[in-house]
């Protein structure tokens, strides 16, 4: 399991307030700051989630995987925008719904939503570093962060609403009818839901890579020079071998230029 040092927890916590105070207007800034410190000892050590073959299942792995959430959003925003989006929310919706996101593992003002596992054989057989709190009664995470934001006074927009909501994608069976439509007027009208989408999922995946990629090194395949294009553009033996078996010279001839181009 990974571990953060004391002054990487810390440095999280600073960068997660700073992006409130950054990318929040008043009076939402204030609330958002005054929520987030009140419960500053259980956020800035809330896991991401309860098992490490998930992501972040660590001490502080909520506030740094949260952190690398708004960051990698921010980036995709100029990715969308440069690709042509119509912008149809604000940085500052942007910023709010990725803060806010998984907001619902926090649990209740009064029970944490994980605790550490006390089961010795779930944590030998299961792996699992955390459990969940039965004191709790069900509720999806989205719809959990939705219900704090109000409990605490904290407005929010229809964008990010949805964005919160829709944060899982497709991974949620409940998002279909948003997102599985053909009908142009029941599509979502905004991008967000999705860019918001994207840096949650490549938040996870990279969290993933850095806790699991280093404990299979040698087992990972590395490109190899005979079966890519090198710098040049030039193609290397795949092509002799696509070719080889290629009888009619005009397929051939065209194969060519393909592997060329």
């Amino acid at each position: 399991m990974k571990i953060l040092l004391p002054e990487e927890i810390q440095k999280n916590w600073e960068t997660f307030l700073g992006y409130i105070d950054r990318y929040i207007e008043s009076p939402r800034k204030e609330n958002l700051i005054e929520f987030y410190k009140k419960y500053e000892e259980r956020f800035i050590l809330m896991p991401a989630s309860h098992k490490p073959q998930y992501h972040n299942c660590f001490p502080g792995g909520y506030i740094d995987h949260v952190n690398r959430v708004v960051k990698g959003a921010l980036e995709l925003h100029n990715v969308w925008f440069k690709m042509g989006v119509a912008v149809t929310y604000s940085i500052e919706e942007l910023v709010f719904a990725c803060i806010n996101h998984d907001l619902g593992k926090f649990g209740t003002a009064e029970e944490e939503a994980y605790l550490e596992q006390t089961d010795q054989w779930r944590k030998d057989k299961l792996n699992e570093a955390y459990m969940f709190n039965d004191k709790l009664e069900y509720m999806s995470v989205p719809d959990r962060s939705l219900m704090l934001l109000m409990q605490h006074g904290i407005e929010f927009s229809k964008n990010e609403m949805l964005a919160i909501k829709l944060h899982d994608g497709l991974y949620d069976e409940a998002n279909k009818p948003y997102l599985v439509n053909w009908l142009p007027e029941q599509k979502p009208r905004t991008s967000l839901v999705y860019i918001v989408h994207q840096a949650d999922l490549m938040a996870a995946r990279i969290e993933f890579e850095q806790e699991w990629f280093p404990k299979f090194e040698k087992s990972l395949a590395k490109p190899k020079n005979d079966v890519i294009l090198n710098k040049n553009n030039k193609s290397t033996p795949i092509k002799q071998k696509a070719l080889s078996s290629v009888k009619s010279e005009g397929l051939k001839d065209a194969m060519k230029n393909f592997f060329e181009t």
